[in-house]
């Protein structure tokens, strides 16, 4: 058991070598690790992940917890991972490259969460943020839908940041959605299950993208102008990987979700024209066209504002 993830590790045994410093300096990229699903076609789960810490400018790391057979139309089959490689995963990353944030993604059965619920009690890591993945972009189902208790006791109590959209908040805290009050209770109810925050994404409503951030204090709202697209596959991971990462470059929370939510907004406006369905969002367009000193994710934090 260490204390946190950025003290001393002293598992010789484990790795094969003396004790390990987890240390940043004299580095560029900061680690940032995932814990969630392969899409083998790209769009989401840990390839969107990956994609979207890697354009935000930190050094991504990877836990597949499960194999999703799946394209931008349809899911195919899903192949979970034995336990015991997904706890050996989590322990060779935090045994060498320690991450100073965690972002969870889809964690299909109530072994596997509580699998990653145990080992965050052990390393404790500086920030997490869960993405309590449920449904495919074309609805199939990505998590048992007898593991919602297991995900509410196990799992959102260690969330720094919760980030559910509409269909997924209603199912964690049991009332429908169907406006921005009823958003904003949702937020206040999911809160109350012990996570430090709860940001209830929009993206299914109406109107503006606006989703709506609870802290047990206060309501923050982060507001973009809805773009006319079905080419959204993916943009839940995206998101969630953007705040994980900025939080790991040193901002505060709500910073880091402005500036996150630009960044998936710029994504989701150039989106990729790619398969029969619902096609990938376009996670390095502003880095390819700006790069990244440049791109809306790059500059110092005086061009942020926190959310409203």
């Amino acid at each position: 058991m260490v204390e946190n993830a950025t003290e001393r590790i002293n598992n010789p045994e484990a790795a094969g070598q003396g004790p390990v410093m987890a240390s940043y300096e004299g580095t560029h990229l900061v680690p940032v690790l995932t814990i969630a699903g392969s899409d083998c076609s790209g769009g989401a789960g840990v390839q969107a992940d990956v994609k979207a810490m890697s354009a935000n400018g930190v050094y991504a790391e990877s836990v597949i917890t499960s194999v999703v057979a799946e394209n931008t139309a349809r899911v195919i089959s899903v192949q979970n991972i034995d336990v015991k490689i997904i706890r050996d995963q989590i322990d060779a990353v935090f045994e060498d490259i320690v991450p100073r944030a965690v972002k969870i993604g889809m964690l299909d059965s109530p072994q596997i969460m509580h699998a990653v619920a145990d080992k965050l009690d052990q390393y404790r890591p500086e920030h997490v943020v869960i993405d309590p993945v449920m449904y495919a972009k074309n609805g199939a189902a990505l998590m048992d839908p007898d593991c919602i208790d297991t995900l509410i006791d196990t799992v959102i109590p260690h969330a720094d940041v919760l980030t559910p959209n509409i269909p997924e908040a209603e199912r964690i805290c049991g009332i429908g959605i169907d406006d921005l009050d009823s958003q904003r209770e949702a937020a206040r109810l999911i809160q109350k299950m012990g996570c430090r925050s709860v940001l209830v994404k929009g993206g299914h409503a109406q109107g503006d993208a606006k989703d709506i951030l609870f802290d047990g204090e206060g309501f923050h709202e982060f507001t973009t102008a809805r773009i006319p697209t079905k080419n959204t596959h993916g943009t839940g991971c995206t998101y969630s990987s953007a705040i994980a990462a900025q939080l790991a470059l040193g901002y505060g929370r709500n910073q880091a979700i402005a500036r996150a939510k630009r960044y998936v907004t710029v994504a989701i406006e150039h989106a990729l024209m790619l398969g029969r369905g619902n096609g990938p969002t376009n996670h390095f367009w502003d880095v390819y066209e700006h790069g990244l000193k440049d791109s809306v994710v790059g500059g110092s934090p005086s061009r942020d504002v926190d959310g409203e």
